[in-house]
């Protein structure tokens, strides 16, 4: 046997290969199951047990010399012919395609730096949150529809444990902690028990806001609003308020802003009335102060909150708001290079 492994050793120091096919026998010849160095493998053991040590030594030098020389061949079969003409210089250095952010952080992070001009800073806070800081806090009352399972996503067993319905709650946390003057700008994701459709959907995203001072008034709130449908939509774009409710302002409204989209002339996206509701807003009520420890004699303030998909839709007249959420990348390309 050892001069037979003595001899497969000389072959393959001495082999060349010129085609895929040649390589290719070559490794079914010594390497495969049915090759000639695992039929030695096969014969050893009809080795005398006083040559088995030195015999078994010779194989895997063996076995080990087919396998590199097979490598060996392998990588200069597969690199000849290749030239410096071979590259292909139109392809990008980088084979990772570019990531893009998602049109909703693109809006998020825009209101966020505008607000942020005029003296607003960021306040976050738990998305599972308790009943007082969502609805007690915020004066509504016990019967009040939104706390029904209709409206609102209750932890099992825990029926003062819900996925918070809007970033309000972040404002609570804040007037319970810090006396005014208070500032802040509440982004964050909510929930609802809402069916999914291309309107609705059962979470979305709110941006709300909070200021707290001596001598608030609702025309600060007004010239605020106006300030920023300017800086989100143009500076030809105008805005009215509308008489509304909500448990924790009075007075409420709700804010319309010309459509960007046909100058308010009137189009389908805005019913042809030229006009486009984005936000809620209003002064905040008394018992919300009283209950979040803020003197309502010394100090007032305003509230506003508008939906991120919301503006988005308005930004870049997307059709079908499951769109945000699907993770279509033929959609999010589109904003590439925003």
């Amino acid at each position: 046997m050892k001069e037979k492994i003595e001899f497969l050793k000389d072959e393959i120091n001495n082999l060349v290969v010129a085609t895929a096919e040649e390589l290719e026998a070559m490794r079914i010849k010594y390497l495969s199951k049915k090759g000639e160095i695992t039929a030695l493998f096969t014969d050893f053991k009809n080795v005398p047990n006083d040559d088995k040590r030195s015999v078994g030594q010779l194989l895997n030098e063996l076995k080990d010399l087919a396998q590199q020389r097979y490598n060996i061949l392998k990588e200069s079969f597969s690199s000849k012919g290749k030239t410096d003409t071979d590259l292909d210089l139109t392809r990008t250095a980088d084979p990772i395609s570019v990531g893009t952010r998602h049109p909703l952080s693109i809006v998020k992070s825009e209101i966020i730096d505008i607000f942020s001009r005029i003296g607003f800073v960021v306040a976050e806070g738990p998305e599972i949150e308790d009943d007082w800081n969502v609805f007690g806090a915020l004066n509504f009352p016990p019967e009040h529809p939104a706390r029904d399972m209709q409206d609102t996503f209750f932890i099992e067993k825990s029926p003062d444990v819900l996925l918070r319905t809007h970033t309000s709650s972040v404002q609570t946390r804040t007037m319970t902690k810090h006396q005014p003057p208070i500032r802040v700008l509440c982004p964050g994701r909510v929930y609802r028990n809402e069916a999914i459709s291309y309107r609705a959907h059962c979470f979305f995203h709110q941006v709300e806001g909070l200021y707290i001072d001596k001598n608030v008034s609702f025309a600060d709130l007004k010239q605020v609003l106006l300030y920023f449908a300017k800086e989100m939509f143009g500076a030809d774009t105008h805005i009215r308020l509308r008489p509304s409710y909500f448990p924790f302002t009075e007075p409420s409204a709700e804010m319309d802003i010309s459509c960007n989209l046909c100058g308010g002339q009137g189009c389908p996206f805005c019913k042809y009335t030229g006009w486009v509701e984005i936000l809620g807003c209003g002064m905040v009520d008394t018992n919300v102060l009283k209950n979040c420890g803020i003197d309502p004699e010394i100090y007032s303030g305003y509230a506003f909150g508008l939906g991120v998909e919301r503006i988005t839709n308005l930004k870049f007249q997307a059709k079908d708001l499951r769109m945000f959420s699907e993770n279509d990348v033929r959609f999010l390309e589109q904003f590439r290079t925003i």
